[in-house]
Formats: structure tokens, C-alpha cells, sequence
């Protein structure tokens, strides 16, 4: 139980038991024998007493009661020591599993109310498949006592039978053999009390600590600010501004943001202006280093497990490449093996394996990091990958990261996960890359077919007369007759 405050979780606080099982007397035996030497005999008592709240004929809720009658039963005083041996006994119950403790907030009183929720004890053979409470057992009465005591839970098969050799078969009856439901008919009734089932159910399960929910409320949000924050009386008028509480609502499901966290940001310096009002900007911002933050971390710690687990490994299986989707050798791989042996190597080869023989020496970190984020982050398949490396490969481009995550994005997006279907990728690609190559060259020789048109459509040259230097002689009659011509000019 977290309990920060302590006059959070006093006597006078009320509280209330939910219980949906029946205890048995296995239930009984595992919880005096089995649970009781783990958390003690307090704590046992405390969760017997829990489950007689409720009828032992009923399942459900219990009355509304102070928590005064928990230390009156355990016989504890209602001071701070008590409470904390209380809180002690809850942390016991919750931390095997038999209990779950949620602490509700009422706006209108100010106050909080507990749910107790008991779960049931665990069988024998679930008890025993749980390593942590195995283990916790072992600490507390040793190795021989345990397996003592899960022995003591099975009865052996009859002599008789363990020793002969025989035969087995079910001749059990299937339900729709013996019985045959009327399903033409439609029983209004039923469904609707299974829907009213259904809605109690869910009403139940909506409490302020369970996991984040699509919608919080001003509610959720105010009981998780301190009353000495210096952003409290800001968060208090969110009350009566409902557009606001949708935009945290809307950046808290765009960041995959938890209540703790959102809360958490609403307190920080620079998220409301000195005039109260909230800085949508600076919240989302905020968020989104958070988010990325979280993001990068969880793909480190993803990678490191999955480097170290070695039981999700999936059986090896080699896969037969049809000749219709091999691919060309590149150069650097002429002679060192056929068209066959290359493309089996890219269908069912690791991608290290194939990396390994693309560089000569040992691969650069820089390049392992990107196609490990590709393998462990990404979830592309290896044959995937190693398509992607022949391409880097037999196009010789760049082994740039951005370059490579745009690629890795574009065959994620298109939901390639075979090899062939990475095969068929790249066809594609290099078909609209020869396109493009070939529109490039049209393109040109238009433009150079239109500047000759346009030259030969010029208009012709008309000729200029040039002056020249050169005296042209004039015969004597010539002159006569231009003399004459002059003096009828003169007399007109």
C-alpha cells in the first residue's frame, strides 16, 4: 500500500470489501500452510477477516464501514504506529497477491474512501510454477519443507496401473453430442440482463489507480497534485474550463501518457502563464521530450533483452527460393559463390552473417547499431534486411543512417515481411528509378529538338548596303546628260 501522507489512511476513514470468489478447503490449507509462514499470522487474520465482510453464500460488495473496526479486530491503537503496522499487514497481502487496495477520491467531501478487493489463493500447481513465491517460501522455512510440502499436495497414481503398460484413449462425450440449443429463438430478456451485468461489471472496474483510461477528469488530475504545489491553485481553475481538460486529455493520448506523468508535467515551472492560464504549447512540447525520452530507453532495454534471452528463438527452418525471385550476384561476390548459393544465403542467413561477408574486416559499429535497431525495434524480418543489404550493396549507395531508417520505414509501411515480397520491393524501385532516368533523357532531347525548330523557323536575313570606299568612273555622254537634266531643274 502507498501511502505517502499518513493521515491519508486513518480509523476514520471508511472503506468497503469486493470479493467475486468462494474460499474452499484447499484455499483454507494453502493459506495457513502455505502463505501464512511468508507475511505472518497478522496479516492471514487480517485477510480471513476481510473475506467474512461479505456473506460466505454472496459475492460482491460489503457495507460502507469506518476503518476503526480493522484495528478493534487486529487489536491494534488507532495512532500513528498502528497505522503503520496496518499499512504494513495490507503491503503483505498485496505484495503475494491476495489483495488490491484502491483508493478513491470524492470530490464533494473531500475525502477518500478504500476498496479492498481479496483475490483468491493460488492452486498448488500454480503456487509452485510461481518462482518469486517459491522462492520467498524457501527463504522462510527452508528448501526440505517446501519440497516436503509439495509433495504432500499430490496422491500417487495406484500402484497397479503406474507399472503396467497402457493403452489410452478419451471416450469423453462433446457437449453438442448429448445436447442441442434451440438457437432460432431470441431471448430478449437474457440479453438484456447480460447487458446490465456487463455495465455493473464495468462501473466497477473504473477506479482512480488502475491503468491509464482514454478520458481523466479534473477529479483524476487534482488528487495527484500536492496541496503545496506552486501550480495548485492554477490546476484548481481547470475545474471550469473543460476545453482545456480535453487538450491534456488529447496530448496524454498522443504521448501515451500515464496519470503520474501528466500530473507530474502540470507541475512543472513554465506550464501555466502568470495569469493562470495553461500554455497548450509548453505541455505538449514537454510531453514529446518525455515521450521520446521513454522511447529511446525502451528501445535500448528492448535490445539488451532481447540479446540475452535465448527461449523466444524460433526453430530453424531453411526456406527453398524460387528462381523467379533470385537475385543477381553482386560483384564483389563473383566467384566466391553461384546465383543459388546467394540467394539461399539472403533467404535464410542472419543478417550478421550476411554483413560479415560484405565487409572485409569486422563490421563498424555505427552499421550493427542501425540494423539492430531494425531487427530488435523495427520487428522486420531477417530475410527482409538481407534484401535491404543486397540492395545497398548492388546499387552502391550509401550506408547512411537516415538513409537506411527511411528505407527500413517505407518496408514496414508496406508490410513487406517475406522475402519475396522484399524481392518484389525492390524491382519496383528500380524500374521507377530507370523511368525517371528515361523521362530524364526524353526530356532533354525535346528541348533540343524545339531549340533547332525554333531556329530554322527564324526569319530570312534581308540584305544591308554597306558604304565603300571605291569611286565609280562616269563616261562623258553621262555627264553631258546629267548636266542637262540639272539645268531643266534650274529652270523649272
Amino acid at each position: 500500500m502507498k501511502i505517502m501522507n499518513i493521515l491519508h489512511f486513518t480509523e476514520n476513514h471508511r472503506f468497503y470489501i469486493y470479493r467475486d470468489f468462494s474460499m474452499s478447503s484447499m484455499n483454507t490449507y494453502m493459506l495457513n500452510n502455505i502463505y501464512q509462514p511468508m507475511v505472518g499470522l497478522s496479516a492471514i487474520s487480517l485477510y480471513h477477516f476481510l473475506y467474512q465482510q461479505v456473506s460466505t453464500d454472496q459475492l460482491g460488495y460489503s457495507e460502507l464501514e469506518q476503518q476503526r473496526k480493522l484495528f478493534l479486530f487486529l487489536g491494534i491503537e488507532p495512532s500513528e504506529r498502528g497505522r503503520k503496522f496496518l499499512i504494513e499487514q495490507f503491503s503483505k497481502l498485496e505484495a503475494i497477491g491476495l489483495l488490491q487496495t484502491y483508493r478513491k477520491y470524492i470530490l464533494g467531501s473531500d475525502d477518500y474512501i478504500y476498496e479492498y478487493k481479496l483475490l483468491s489463493a493460488l492452486s498448488p500447481k500454480e503456487f509452485f510454477k510461481n518462482q518469486h513465491l517459491t522462492l520467498l517460501l524457501r527463504d522462510k522455512i527452508g528448501k526440505h519443507t517446501v519440497i516436503s510440502l509439495r509433495e504432500s499436495f499430490k496422491e500417487k497414481l495406484p500402484s497397479e496401473i503406474s507399472t503396467e503398460e497402457i493403452y489410452s484413449k478419451n471416450v469423453s462425450v462433446p457437449f453438442y453430442e448429448l445436447f442441442q440449443l434451440n438457437t432460432q429463438v431470441v431471448d430478449k430478456e437474457l440479453e438484456e440482463a447480460e447487458l446490465e451485468v456487463g455495465a455493473s461489471l464495468q462501473i466497477v472496474n473504473q477506479t482512480l489507480e488502475t491503468e491509464p483510461s482514454d478520458e481523466y477528469t479534473y477529479a483524476d488530475l487534482i488528487t495527484r497534485i500536492p496541496r503545496n504545489s506552486m501550480n495548485r491553485s492554477f490546476i484548481e481553475n481547470l475545474k471550469y474550463e473543460p476545453e482545456q481538460i480535453n487538450a491534456i486529455n488529447y496530448i496524454i493520448k498522443k504521448y501515451h501518457l500515464t496519470l503520474q506523468e501528466v500530473s507530474s508535467l502540470l507541475d512543472e515551472d513554465g506550464i501555466f502563464s502568470q495569469n493562470g492560464e495553461l500554455i497548450i504549447d509548453q505541455l505538449q512540447k514537454k510531453a514529446n521530450s518525455n515521450y521520446r525520452q521513454d522511447k529511446t530507453r525502451e528501445d535500448i532495454r528492448e535490445r539488451f533483452m532481447k540479446q540475452d534471452s535465448k527461449d523466444e528463438r524460433v526453430p530453424y527452418e531453411e526456406k527453398i527460393v524460387d528462381t523467379a525471385y533470385f537475385l543477381d550476384i553482386p560483384d564483389r561476390f563473383n566467384g566466391k559463390c553461384d546465383i543459388q548459393q546467394y540467394n539461399m544465403m539472403l533467404c535464410n542467413a542472419p543478417y550478421t552473417h550476411v554483413l560479415k561477408s560484405v565487409f572485409p574486416g569486422s563490421i563498424p559499429d555505427r552499421i550493427l547499431d542501425i540494423f539492430d535497431k531494425i531487427d530488435m525495434n523495427y520487428k522486420l524480418k531477417e530475410e527482409v534486411i538481407n534484401v535491404l543489404i543486397h540492395y545497398l550493396v548492388s546499387h552502391d549507395l550509401d550506408w547512411n543512417k537516415n538513409f537506411i531508417d527511411s528505407i527500413a520505414s517505407d518496408l514496414l509501411g508496406k508490410q513487406v515481411i517475406s522475402f519475396e515480397q522484399a524481392v518484389i520491393y525492390i524491382r519496383n524501385k528500380k524500374e521507377v528509378k530507370e523511368k525517371l532516368a528515361a523521362n530524364k533523357i526524353n526530356k532533354n532531347s525535346k528541348s533540343r529538338t524545339y531549340s533547332t525548330r525554333n531556329y530554322q523557323n527564324q526569319k530570312p536575313k534581308i540584305p544591308i548596303m554597306t558604304y565603300t570606299n571605291q569611286q565609280e568612273t562616269v563616261s562623258k555622254e553621262e555627264l553631258d546628260k546629267l548636266k542637262k537634266l540639272a539645268a531643266e531643274w534650274d529652270g523649272q
